[in-house]
């Protein structure tokens, strides 16, 4: 399937998919919409000084670069992906340089360049393993404080967004374990509700009116 690199409206790129017209990330931008909904509504939401975080999603690494920017704590980052992003679309993605962040570019290329399914030392508050994994197949437990949930729409990949999907989920956090994404469709909502989660529609990123957040209690 035919894919290209674009900016989005902040500035900074994705990585587009023609036939399915959609993006890893927001075309209203990339870089935003990781602040907000997986930073400002997720990692900065849950209050504890070590924190285990899953991405659903992994991609381009973007949110798993911007949590080591900006987290001050100890972080346990497991990103899930089935298909890897390439080297060479890896190499055309701009965020170290819209992130004003070159001192900390090794550090985004040693995130795609570790290797998969073992846990590396990022550095001394971070680490990372990265599972070439279907979202179906996870069968963590009790084992996540937050859940960033980045996978493709429902428009496109509906499979992903299901109460088996979620479940999935519910099982994987420790209690009062928080999960959040950027989709906020009825059937998204009433799918997290049907398995346990209490949810709450926040506002969204720009080109989007509202976002999920759902909590184990």
């Amino acid at each position: 399937m035919k894919r290209e690199i674009i900016i989005t409206s902040d500035g900074s790129t994705t990585i587009h998919i023609p036939a399915w017209n959609e993006q890893y990330h927001s075309k209203h931008g990339a870089i935003q919409e990781a602040y907000h909904v997986f930073i400002k509504h997720g990692l900065e939401h849950v209050n504890l000084e070590k924190i285990s975080i899953l991405e659903i999603g992994f991609g381009t690494g973007l949110n798993c670069f911007i949590t080591y920017l900006e987290s001050k704590k100890d972080i346990e980052y497991v990103g899930v992906e089935a298909y890897p992003v390439a080297e060479e679309e890896i190499e055309k993605l701009n965020y170290v340089s819209e992130l004003k962040a070159e001192n900390n570019a090794d550090i985004f290329k040693k995130i795609h360049n570790v290797s998969w399914e073992e846990t590396h030392q990022i550095d001394g508050k971070f680490t990372l393993e990265k599972r070439e994994q279907f979202f179906k197949d996870i069968t963590d437990s009790d084992t996540f404080n937050l859940i960033y949930f980045d996978a493709f729409g429902a428009r496109v990949q509906p499979e992903l967004w299901t109460e088996t999907i979620f479940e999935k989920m519910f099982t994987a956090l420790k209690k009062d374990g928080v999960l959040v994404t950027y989709a906020a469709k009825g059937s998204v909502r009433r799918a997290m509700e049907s398995v346990g989660f209490t949810v709450e529609r926040l506002p969204g990123p720009p080109g989007k009116r509202e976002m999920l957040r759902a909590t184990k209690n």
